[in-house]
């Protein structure tokens, strides 16, 4: 059974005249570290555009974690729950987060969906924000680490145009490589860009058509979520 939980306006505004939003923000998400913290469980906040796959790769990394992990989904989306209906089918814990035409999801949602979770039985919550390559990136939500998906079919200067949310990535999944040669994508020149932009961030090539990537960024998040054991 898939929770819903829609943005309050009214929060929102709230929030902004008692505080500056970010600095709200950022407290907010401090305290949702926190909680995660305490039960022992690893948050990622999966971003990207409109189009880069997102969902279908999450979808994709539940069935291939399920089986190892606890592992809850939190999906972002405006308006719809169209996403939700593939990742529902994988049987695990999942939350609907409508911000209602906001372009990001805020640390106030997620924790609201974190207290529906049953934070004891997880490991591993992957958060799927809103289709957005700016204003995500200025929003933390508490999770541990972030991953910017990108599409081959964005365009070779994505990293170029977005710098802000590549910066603040702890990897980058280039997705969808199955396009590679059709939309002739320069995969070194991306990675060339990405690493003069953040030396040292993680890249890894996925494709959820033909699988390749998928078992190698599964035991990447997995080993991420059971290192609370090491």
């Amino acid at each position: 059974m898939t929770s819903t939980i829609q943005a309050i306006p009214e929060e929102i505004y709230d929030i902004e005249l008692e505080h500056s939003l970010l600095e709200a923000n950022a407290k907010l998400a401090r305290q949702n570290r926190a909680l995660l913290d305490q039960h022992d469980v690893v948050a990622i906040d999966i971003m990207g555009a409109i189009g880069s796959g997102k969902t279908t790769l999450i979808t994709r990394l539940v069935e291939r974690l399920k089986a190892r992990l606890g592992v809850a989904v939190f999906n972002g989306d405006a308006t719809t729950a169209h996403d939700t209906d593939l990742i529902a089918a994988q049987g695990v814990p999942l939350v609907q987060i409508a911000t209602v035409n906001g372009c990001h999801l805020d640390a106030n949602l997620v924790g609201k969906g974190l207290e529906r979770m049953d934070l004891d039985n997880l490991d591993l919550i992957l958060i799927e924000n809103i289709g957005n390559l700016i204003c995500p990136a200025e929003f933390p939500l508490g999770s541990a680490s972030r991953m910017v998906v990108v599409s081959v079919t964005e365009g070779p200067y994505t990293v170029k145009k977005h710098p802000h949310m590549f910066l603040g990535a702890d990897l980058v999944v280039l997705n969808k490589m199955d396009l590679v040669h059709a939309m002739e994508f320069d995969v070194p020149q991306f990675q060339r860009d990405l690493h003069t932009l953040k030396p040292g961030v993680k890249v890894l090539t996925t494709s959820c058509k033909s699988g390749d990537g998928l078992d190698e960024l599964a035991t990447m998040l997995t080993t991420r979520a059971l290192s609370k054991y090491a």
